[in-house]
């Protein structure tokens, strides 16, 4: 049986990608906040079609990293009451790396991955800059590992966007209009229209 904590707040719907497909025996627990408390239809349906015990946990926010301290209390409870045998926690923030690893310590599995379906951090990783270079192989003098970078550190369209204008001034922001409206459905899961 396996356990997967989501951190809704950080991965969106797309942590939710396989949820459709796990068993009876196992639990899922979405924490989310006030931040992060919407899902599409589609995902809606994925979750009524798995045959998963599903839990969802609203946090009171209200400081840094509080959704992350709440899975991480949460997690340590389950541990110690053996509530299953791997542990997984659904999430983007590699800070939960460190809480893996001090369970791996003590002979128990814990494993961060990116989405239910599996895949961690780096294969995610990996996936969004082949997308970007199948995009953007037409654009001349264009890094695009920069431009994978500023995707990652910015948490807004619009941050993406003035970011591109500030790497590929111009006069009339061609080139970084350019750019954004082609990577534009890759940020999906970016706030902001």
């Amino acid at each position: 049986m396996s356990y997967y904590l989501v951190d809704f707040e950080n991965v969106k719907k797309d942590g939710l990608d396989g949820i459709h497909r796990l068993s009876k025996e196992d639990k899922v627990c979405i924490f989310y906040s006030k931040n992060a408390d919407s899902i599409t239809f589609d995902q809606h349906r994925r979750i009524i079609e798995s045959k998963a015990v599903i839990e969802f946990c609203k946090v009171e926010v209200g400081s840094k990293n509080a959704l992350d301290f709440q899975l991480a209390t949460q997690l340590g409870y389950l541990i110690a009451n053996k509530s299953a045998d791997r542990y997984f926690i659904v999430s983007k923030d590699k800070g939960f790396e460190i809480l893996s690893g001090y369970w791996k310590t003590r002979n128990v599995d814990v494993t961060l991955i990116a989405d239910i379906t599996g895949r961690s951090h780096n294969q995610e990783m990996e996936e969004m800059l082949a997308k970007l270079k199948d995009l953007l192989k037409e654009e001349e003098d264009v890094d695009v590992e920069d431009i994978h970078k500023i995707m990652q550190q910015y948490k807004t369209k619009q941050g993406i966007s003035n970011a591109l204008m500030k790497k590929y001034p111009s006069k009339d922001n061609k080139k970084s209009s350019k750019i954004y409206k082609t990577i534009k459905p890759l940020l999906s899961d970016k706030k902001g229209s």
